[in-house]
């Protein structure tokens, strides 16, 4: 089954625009998790800076490059790289590169 992702602005207060492709429904989330996806940030693009609260939100880069906000420590990350904001923490990231940013975006409630 093919997962049809939705275009919008890039959210936050970020510039440029986003694709999320939603794997898991909240149904299947199970109360458990606010959301499992795979997000496509397109070059030129953030997403703004925000903090979580009760949640955690893992990130993990499957293609492109890009600039994390780690809590305002900002560090490059690409293909492979996995960066966690537990509750209480802030983040925010922007496609550095000329080609898509591709990561999976998991949000757990604590």
């Amino acid at each position: 089954m093919e997962i049809k992702g939705e275009r919008i602005p890039a959210t936050f207060g970020g510039k440029g625009y986003l694709t999320n492709k939603k794997l898991l429904s909240d149904k299947e989330l199970a109360g458990k998790c606010k959301m499992y996806s795979e997000i496509t940030l397109e070059p030129n693009s953030n997403i703004g800076y925000h903090e979580h609260h009760g949640e955690s939100e893992t990130y993990y880069v499957l293609s492109g490059e890009g600039s994390f906000n780690d809590n305002g420590t900002i560090r490059p990350v690409k293909a492979g790289d996995v960066m966690h904001t537990p509750s209480g923490s802030g983040h925010g990231l922007e496609n550095t590169s000329n080609s898509n940013l591709v990561f999976m975006a998991l949000i757990i409630f604590n």
